[in-house]
């Protein structure tokens, strides 16, 4: 007969049932109050120290990769923000983002990443296969370019392999955006060529300026943690990282204008502090007031702060921030300039209306005054980086031929992805701070344009009969796939 054992063989005969389920709950309680908004605003205040020596260290200015890198730069030292996206870099997801092109940037990329990696695989990977792209389109003789660089003690010799092979095929896409290459290289002169510091490197690079390459310090802010955070006695690896999850409307720029009084507060009255900041210190940080011609037309993309200088142009398109009730208002100011408030919110669910309002576009670029040359037009959202792209994008697209002529009735019979992404490129070309969301750029494959149907752009179907009455153009009949009506029926292409 056997004997049961006398001392315990499992967590559970170590602890009754309601002591397991305290013990989880302590657990769970630890974790939370070590990740608490106290712990990651020390964190990455720490770690700006750190950022702030590398820059001195290297002399170059400090570009935030957004949106984690913004929070370790204090605003008076952020040269500017670029977009590289870690999922580009991620395993099996290797990608040259045509989206985001970045031709801006030429300094040094602070980023971050969470608990279980050494460096964000945007420093490691996206970057270096960004180098490697922009280096073989605009430096084709110069071969010894050409060679991906990364990271030995991060990415492996069979990654590094794979990456390599795909880069043909990159440089193959973005040469599809029929970019303005002699601009781009007059501006760039030469080849990009990246480097790595974290918190645990020795600064080896030197910081004169090479004469056969541009040097891109990739900088990663937080040193790296192994094991749970509970173990850093208050510190978190990448604090910075998913800040819609527990900033509450903290921005970076409000963080570092009232660090003093953040950092020396008490978790419990952090909450309502960050409250007060946000209501009574508006962060307009985003939202610069001036407006950037896109490529070679007339289309104009601003904040909404743009939209105050009407007397500059012949028609002003408004998406979020301040539309108007009335549905279909379209005024005429005294200066006879004509604007159009597009009914959307901001953010996600202003990208969404706005697919239900792009109908309400075509009658108004036809009916902007003619004065025998393009209009010139201002498009404005809240920030001037996201819904007032879509609409640019869309406008680009429909009333302007290959080589940029325009014309006030949509005549293009086609549409598909890839004079999308062509536009795109102008787009971010001119604006290199653009940031459109991913709803905000979502188009089908295929736009078609015929007597009695007009093609579906950002998600918008409509059937319509266009008139001509009186030099203006008349659309009778509108039916939305998005926000259509009781009695709408909704036109599937």
């Amino acid at each position: 007969m056997a004997v049961e054992p006398s001392f315990p063989t499992s967590v559970s005969s170590l602890l009754l049932p309601s002591a397991s389920q305290n013990f989880s709950s302590t657990l769970s309680s630890l974790k939370r109050s070590t990740l608490s908004v106290t712990n990651r605003l020390h964190s990455i205040h720490k770690d700006s120290l750190f950022i702030q020596t590398v820059a001195s260290n290297y002399n170059l200015p400090l570009v935030a990769n957004e949106r984690c890198g913004s929070w370790y730069i204090r605003p008076e030292q952020k040269a500017g923000s670029a977009y590289f996206k870690s999922t580009d870099g991620h395993w099996g997801q290797w990608s040259f983002s045509a989206r985001r092109l970045n031709v801006q940037i030429l300094d040094m990329i602070v980023d971050s990443t969470r608990r279980g990696k050494s460096m964000p695989d945007a420093l490691s990977k996206t970057i270096p296969i960004w180098c490697a792209v922009i280096n073989r389109l605009l430096f084709e003789e110069l071969h010894k370019s050409h060679k991906l660089g990364t990271p030995k003690e991060v990415v492996g010799a069979s990654e590094h392999a794979h990456i390599e092979a795909l880069l043909h095929e990159f440089v193959k896409n973005v040469k599809d955006l029929d970019l303005d290459i002699c601009s781009l290289r007059s501006v760039l002169k030469k080849p990009l060529r990246p480097f790595w510091v974290t918190p645990n490197s020795t600064f080896t690079h030197e910081s004169t300026p090479s004469t056969d390459y541009h040097t891109m310090i990739c900088c990663t802010a937080s040193r790296r943690v192994f094991g749970a955070e509970m173990t850093e006695d208050g510190y978190i690896q990448g604090a910075g990282d998913d800040s819609e999850g527990w900033s509450s409307g903290l921005t970076p720029t409000l963080f570092w204008r009232h660090s003093e009084r953040l950092l020396a507060a008490v978790e419990e009255d952090i909450p309502s502090l960050i409250q007060d900041l946000s209501t009574t210190d508006q962060d307009h940080s985003a939202a610069d007031s001036g407006a950037v011609k896109v490529g070679p037309t007339r289309l104009y993309l601003g904040a909404l702060k743009s939209a105050a200088q009407t007397e500059q142009y012949d028609g002003i398109v408004t998406c979020g921030g301040t539309a108007s009730p009335k549905p279909d208002r379209e005024t005429k100011e005294h200066t006879g300039k004509r604007t159009l408030d597009l009914l959307c919110g901001d953010g996600k669910l202003g990208s969404r209306a706005l697919r239900s309002q792009l109908p309400r576009i075509p009658p108004f670029i036809a009916g902007l005054p003619d004065y025998g040359s393009p209009p010139k037009i201002l498009f404005v959202c809240p920030t001037g980086k996201d819904l007032c792209v879509g609409i640019a994008l869309a406008v680009l697209c429909l009333f302007f031929d290959d080589d940029y002529r325009f014309s006030r009735r949509a005549t293009r019979t086609s549409i598909d992805k890839a004079l999308v992404r062509r536009r795109l490129a102008t787009i971010t070309t001119a604006k290199s701070d653009t940031n459109p969301s991913r709803s905000t750029l979502q188009t089908p494959p295929r736009i078609r344009l015929a007597n009695t149907r007009v093609p579906v752009l950002f998600g918008v179907a409509w059937r319509t009969t266009w008139q001509e009455e009186n030099g203006g153009i008349q659309n009778q009949q509108q039916i939305m796939s998005s926000g259509a009506t009781t009695g709408q029926t909704m036109t599937k292409l």
